[in-house]
Formats: C-alpha cells, sequence, structure tokens
C-alpha cells in the first residue's frame, strides 16, 4: 500500500504538465451555474449555516476513503485561492483543519491544498488525510504553528507535524498524494 501511494506521488505530477486551472463560474444568484462539476463545493458551502466559518467533508471520491476536507463558508466569485484569504481566515482555516487531522489520525496525519493549476473545484479546501512517511523531502520550512504557514501565490503547499513543529513544504502543484488514499 505504501509503495503504492509513493509511486502515485512520483508519477501523477510528471503526467499533468502544462494542465490549466478549472473555469470558476460559480454564482449563487445564477443557479444554472452552480451545477458545473467544479462549482460542487461551492454548493456544500452554501448548505452550511451562514454564522459559521469552516466546515469539514468527508471526500465523496471513491478512490479516496480515508480523506477529509475542511472548508471556509463564505465563498466569492471566481476561484477562491488560499493566498487572498486574509491571514486571520486562513489561520482560522489551518487550525481546523489540524484540529480535524490530530482527531483522526493522532500524530500520522498531513494536510495539504493543491496548487491552482491542478485544482478542480474552485472553492478553497484543504485536504485531511494520513500522512505517507516515506515521502518526506529536504525542501520545507519548520514553522510553530497554523499562524507562521507560509502560502505561496502559485503551487500547492503541504504540512505535517514533526517533534512539536510544523514542516510546510512548498513549490508542487499536486501535493494531495501524501496522503494515504
Amino acid at each position: 500500500m505504501r509503495l503504492s501511494g509513493l509511486l502515485t506521488a512520483l508519477l501523477i505530477p510528471a503526467s499533468l504538465g502544462a494542465q490549466v486551472s478549472v473555469q470558476c463560474n460559480c454564482d449563487p444568484a445564477r443557479p444554472e451555474t452552480m451545477k458545473q462539476r467544479q462549482c460542487s463545493l461551492c454548493n456544500e458551502a452554501e448548505k452550511q449555516p451562514a454564522g459559521i466559518p469552516h466546515f469539514v467533508l468527508k471526500d465523496i471520491n471513491p478512490r479516496k476513503p480515508n480523506r477529509w476536507l475542511v472548508l471556509p463558508r463564505n465563498h466569492k466569485e471566481g476561484a477562491h485561492p488560499l493566498h487572498e484569504m486574509s491571514q486571520e481566515d486562513r489561520t482560522a482555516l489551518w487550525t481546523a483543519a489540524i484540529h480535524k487531522a490530530k482527531e483522526l489520525f493522532g500524530d500520522d496525519w498531513a494536510l495539504a491544498y493543491n496548487g491552482d493549476r491542478v485544482r478542480t473545484q474552485c472553492h478553497t479546501h484543504i485536504h485531511i488525510g494520513r500522512f505517507i512517511k516515506e515521502i518526506e523531502m529536504d525542501n520545507f520550512v519548520v514553522v510553530d504553528g497554523p499562524s507562521d504557514i507560509p502560502v505561496p501565490e502559485q503551487g500547492g503547499v503541504w504540512v505535517h507535524p514533526v517533534n512539536g513543529k510544523l514542516h510546510v513544504h512548498t513549490g508542487e502543484e499536486l501535493v494531495e498524494t501524501v496522503l494515504l488514499r
């Protein structure tokens, strides 16, 4: 199982090459736009109570039975890149994701936010899953907590715990492959 995950993590990014980002025309005021596949998480956000800052969903992809998503309740027109959220909102989202990850996986968790070029959904979401430890790489920064997680304007980011700190990896587009399916 681990070898399969490692191969997936190595092979899929190479096959994506110059894939472009998804077109985000999701507009709750225009219901026909919300029927598009890339708007399905926007639809889920619309179903949530207005006063909550974020919510958690089980990933419905049958090939990812051990994955969860944390999403902000609010959304805006167009794509919703993480780097356009306020520092306060990003910190709250990362904090919620870490809390849920610990609840689900103890210390064996990781979080992944795919880059814009490979995202298939318009609504911001962070993947939560069990970390495939064999995938650990040398390109990371160590931070103390969620408020210190850097968010690049391009590319994805993945985060996992190490000795009471967080390793934050950037520089790749498809990063959810560090999570056990």
